[in-house]
């Protein structure tokens, strides 16, 4: 068994419309979620998560789950249309004590609680009237829910996420229209990522200036990425690599080191790529404690060149004709349900992309895991091959690490099966099984042999 620093971090994440239900209890408003899933056609046999885990109702009964797997950290997110159901003005009380609860249950628990403040799930209303994340105003609107959040519940949450992943609500949501609210658009998800960044950064200084005196905690970003392997030798392959890596995981991240976007954004994006002010620039820049990176899998990369467009179709992760990058798969590597590669040392070479780059920026590994098929026997799901997924990931973590790469904490996703966006209840991500009909939590083997590692490594 390796050997992670005593301090090191062990945890599970979730998101609130994956797993809370609820959907419309106790003074919440919808979310773009909850309109998008109405739509014939959108999600997977027309699923929803009205109910999903109903962890609304159950969260005392899952942190007794994660105590027993030896949990330390809990990072959860809170649905902003539960606490202002418009997105704005009035605060729903009932939704403040629902996140209170759960905070005072994780703490009376021994579990220290982690919060995104958004995750995919804007307010309906903020959609409906100002055009959600490609308005400019939507920005100070977060940073006033953000300071409510702050303010109502900083005195116990000492560790803080603005976004889960702002390049997917910018390109899903607004460019390739996979995600709610399902535009489509070569502009709009830039102009919806600068809005992204710049609530990110609102949000920050808010903390940073009103709250993180007195609460001393901390504050970031978690951004998601693969990684980008060159297809071959060539110098095109090389660069058609980075550039994807820069589209991808530069995006979000380089403006909030460095003050600005990639130079290869600024230069194929052109006039659709939103600019910083000085002033813009100067607020976003060093707006993070610590980088929190979403990771999952691996895709081959190499550059499509201006006379092979016309004949050959590509796929891309993001906007094809702004890249010129065509993805593949090498056909010896395992395959997930998401029909995602296993490539573990993807993860290794990611952090060490993060580590050069954004010289030695602290990192938590705040999403990384499997879906694959579950099978109930005896009560129990024995999930090898998610147990071989994890062990691998951690393994060329802990690799990164030795090399001197500064990763202080690691999240399995997810702690419970849930409603896999589009993909409904098919996907099996979780480390316990939910039998929707019932809401029975059953054990799987990954959750047991989590529970080793955590104790193995001084818990």
């Amino acid at each position: 068994m390796l050997q992670f620093p005593k301090d090191f971090i062990w945890g599970t994440s979730t998101s609130a419309y994956q797993i809370e239900g609820a959907w419309n209890k106790d003074g919440k408003g919808p979310s773009v979620w909850d309109a998008f899933c109405t739509i014939p056609g959108r999600t997977h046999n027309g699923e929803s998560a009205q109910v999903t885990c109903d962890h609304y109702h159950r969260y005392k009964e899952d942190i007794q789950l994660m105590k027993a797997m030896g949990l330390k950290v809990y990072r959860f997110s809170i649905s902003w249309s539960r606490i202002m159901p418009t997105g704005r003005g009035k605060i729903n009380e009932e939704g403040i004590k629902f996140y209170s609860d759960l905070v005072d249950e994780c703490l009376a628990n021994d579990i220290e609680p982690w919060a995104a403040l958004n995750h995919f799930d804007l307010p309906l209303a903020l959609e409906f009237e100002l055009d959600g994340w490609t308005n400019p105003q939507v920005q100070d609107l977060f940073a006033d829910y953000a300071e409510v959040c702050f303010q109502r519940l900083g005195d116990r949450i000492k560790t803080w996420i603005t976004f889960n992943e702002a390049w997917v609500v910018a390109m899903l949501c607004y460019g390739l229209g996979i995600f709610a609210p399902g535009k489509t658009s070569n502009s709009l998800p830039y102009q919806a990522g600068h809005n992204l960044l710049l609530a990110h950064a609102k949000a920050y200084r808010v903390y940073d200036e009103k709250f993180r005196p007195t609460q001393k905690g901390k504050i970031g970003i978690t951004n998601n990425c693969d990684w980008r392997e060159p297809l071959t030798d060539s110098q095109a392959d090389k660069d058609a690599a980075q550039r994807a890596l820069e589209f991808f995981f530069g995006w979000m991240t380089d403006p909030i080191f460095f003050g600005d976007y990639p130079q290869s954004m600024i230069e194929r994006v052109k006039e659709r790529l939103p600019r910083f002010t000085p002033e813009e620039s100067a607020l976003i820049k060093g707006s993070t404690d610590f980088i929190g990176l979403n990771h999952y899998t691996t895709f081959m990369a190499e550059h499509v060149s201006e006379n092979l467009k016309a004949s050959m179709p590509y796929s891309n992760s993001g906007i094809a004709e702004d890249q010129d990058v065509n993805l593949s798969t090498r056909p010896q590597w395992e395959i997930t349900d998401m029909k995602w590669p296993v490539v573990p040392e993807g993860l290794y070479k990611m952090l060490k992309w993060i580590d050069e780059r954004y010289d030695r920026p602290i990192i938590y590994i705040t999403e990384n895991g499997c879906a694959v098929p579950d099978k109930v026997e005896n009560g129990q799901v024995n999930d090898t091959r998610r147990i071989n997924y994890l062990e691998g990931y951690i393994s060329n973590c802990h690799k990164a690490m030795k090399e001197g790469v500064d990763v202080r904490g690691y999240f399995v996703w997810s702690f419970l099966d849930n409603f896999e966006w589009t993909l409904g209840y098919q996907m099996r991500f979780g480390l316990h099984y939910i039998v929707p009909e019932t809401l029975e939590r059953i054990p799987k083997a990954s959750a047991k042999w989590f529970k080793k590692v955590i104790e193995q490594n001084g818990f």
